[in-house]
C-alpha cells in the first residue's frame, strides 16, 4: 500500500465543506463511484457486524419524494449520487451467523472453529440488548461508515453533504426499509459543487488544536 501523501490528505479535508448547492449537470465519473461505494464496503465497524445498508437512490421520482421528506431541501435532487444510510433494528442471532458463515468464506476456515467468536459476538450484542441499546449502538456503526464515505470522496475531488434533516419514518416508507429490518439513520449527497454556492468560499470554522485535543 502506498500512503497517500500528508499534504493531500489534509488539502482535501480542508477543501471539503457541505455542499448546499450542487451542479446537476455534472456526474460522478463511474470509476470513481465505485471506488465510493468500495469505501462503503470497506467501512469498519464494531466486531465486523457490518449492521447497515446503503441505498443508492438514482430513479429521479423517488428522488423527488425524498426531497419532499427532506423539507424540501434540493440536495437530493441535484447531486450526482444520493445515499441513504440505514441502521439494521433489532439485530439477532439470524445476524450474527450471517456474519459468521461469511468470515468462514473469506478466510477459508470451518464455523465450527469460529465457535469463540460465536460466543462473543452473543455476548456482547446479548448484553447490548439486554440494556436496551442495541439499536442504539448499531446505528453508531452507522455514523462511522458515514465519516469513512466523506472523507474518501473529499480525496477523490467529491463534494458531498451529509443529510440528518430528513424525515427517517418517510424514508422508510419510499425505500421499503422497515419490511427489511433497516431504519433510515441518515443520508449523504455526492456531486459537484455549484460555481454559486455561496457556502463554498467561506472560511472553515473549527476550534484551534489546543481547544479539542489533549495529551495524556
Amino acid at each position: 500500500m502506498t500512503p497517500v501523501s500528508i499534504h493531500s490528505v489534509t488539502e482535501a479535508l480542508r477543501w471539503r465543506y457541505a455542499t448546499k448547492k450542487f451542479d446537476p449537470t455534472r456526474r460522478i465519473p463511474a470509476a470513481t463511484w465505485a471506488a465510493l461505494e468500495e469505501a462503503l464496503v470497506l467501512s469498519p465497524s464494531s466486531m465486523g457486524l457490518q449492521p447497515w445498508r446503503f441505498v443508492v437512490v438514482q430513479e429521479p421520482a423517488m428522488r423527488e419524494r425524498l426531497s419532499a421528506a427532506s423539507w424540501g431541501q434540493r440536495q437530493p435532487l441535484d447531486c450526482s449520487h444520493f445515499v441513504v444510510f440505514a441502521g439494521r433494528k433489532g439485530l439477532d442471532d439470524t445476524d450474527i451467523e450471517r456474519h459468521l458463515a461469511r468470515t468462514a468464506e473469506v478466510r477459508g476456515v470451518t464455523r465450527e472453529s469460529l465457535k469463540g467468536f460465536a460466543e462473543m459476538l452473543q455476548g456482547g450484542t446479548g448484553k447490548g440488548r439486554a440494556a436496551g441499546i442495541l439499536d442504539f449502538w448499531m446505528a453508531h456503526q452507522v455514523y462511522i461508515a458515514l465519516g469513512g464515505f466523506i472523507t474518501a470522496a473529499s480525496v477523490l475531488g467529491v463534494d458531498t453533504c451529509p443529510m440528518e434533516g430528513i424525515e427517517p419514518g418517510k424514508f422508510d416508507e419510499i425505500l421499503g426499509l422497515a419490511d427489511k429490518g433497516y431504519g433510515a439513520l441518515c443520508a449523504c449527497a455526492a456531486g459537484y459543487r455549484s460555481s454559486d454556492d455561496k457556502y463554498a468560499g467561506q472560511p472553515k470554522v473549527r476550534f484551534k488544536p489546543h481547544d479539542v485535543i489533549a495529551h495524556a
